[in-house]
């Protein structure tokens, strides 16, 4: 829709205030989440997470596990370097790592999710691997505590996101999918500048995840 000179037009006529979004007549739904755009289509296919939420947070405690390990192999003075195409250094991707799972804490809490707070950049403080480190380890403990605390872990609690309302079970999985998909490209940048990564996530990790089957997009 962006590409078309009247698209920003259209998603203002219908009110929509994020991408991607699908749509149909004055209809639209966004399509972060494939349960919705499975209803929205009228598909007769089973959506919706299919790792419990219990499972999801062993998986997302991995990446970040994998992250604090991955991270300090990469050499300060890299972390200024631009990813392939895209305007985010090193540093910002690595902080945005323990940024997702963060955010996911917040609004578990009860703070509606926005594209501005998910994106949220590190502070000026937060220069060399050994401080994102230590803010990732501070996240992934505070990650831990909350869901050992939490009686309910049906994950049927609904949370507001700026793409519609979702449960939290929902949530919890594009968190984790997401914070995976950019260990997976930590483990990429490691690779081009000639360093084996230290226990990247297998492949099994990622199994039953909707998960991008490229490291990169399009």
């Amino acid at each position: 829709m962006l590409e078309d000179p009247t698209g920003l037009d259209e998603l203002r006529r219908l009110g929509a205030r994020s991408i991607p979004v699908l749509s149909r007549g004055d209809e639209f739904t966004f399509a972060q989440n494939l349960a919705h755009v499975v209803r929205f289509l009228g598909l007769n296919e089973a959506a919706g997470p299919v790792l419990s939420p219990a499972q999801l947070i062993e998986r997302l405690d991995r990446f970040l596990t994998a992250a604090i390990r991955m991270v300090p192999q990469m050499p300060d003075d890299k972390l200024a370097t631009e990813l392939p195409n895209r305007p985010r250094s090193y540093r910002v991707l690595a902080h945005h790592i323990f940024r997702i799972p963060e955010t996911f804490l917040e609004v578990a809490h009860g703070d509606a999710l926005t594209s501005e707070n998910l994106g949220r950049r590190p502070p000026d403080t937060m220069q060399s691997t050994a401080d994102i480190v230590a803010y990732g380890a501070d996240v992934l403990q505070r990650l831990v505590s909350w869901w050992g605390a939490k009686t309910d872990k049906s994950g049927r609690d609904s949370v507001q996101t700026y793409y519609g309302p979702q449960t939290l079970h929902e949530y919890l999985e594009r968190t984790t999918w997401h914070s995976g998909q950019h260990v997976r490209q930590w483990v990429m940048l490691l690779g081009m500048a000639g360093i084996a990564a230290n226990g990247a996530p297998a492949e099994t990790d990622f199994a039953d995840l909707p998960i991008p089957s490229q490291v990169w997009d399009g």
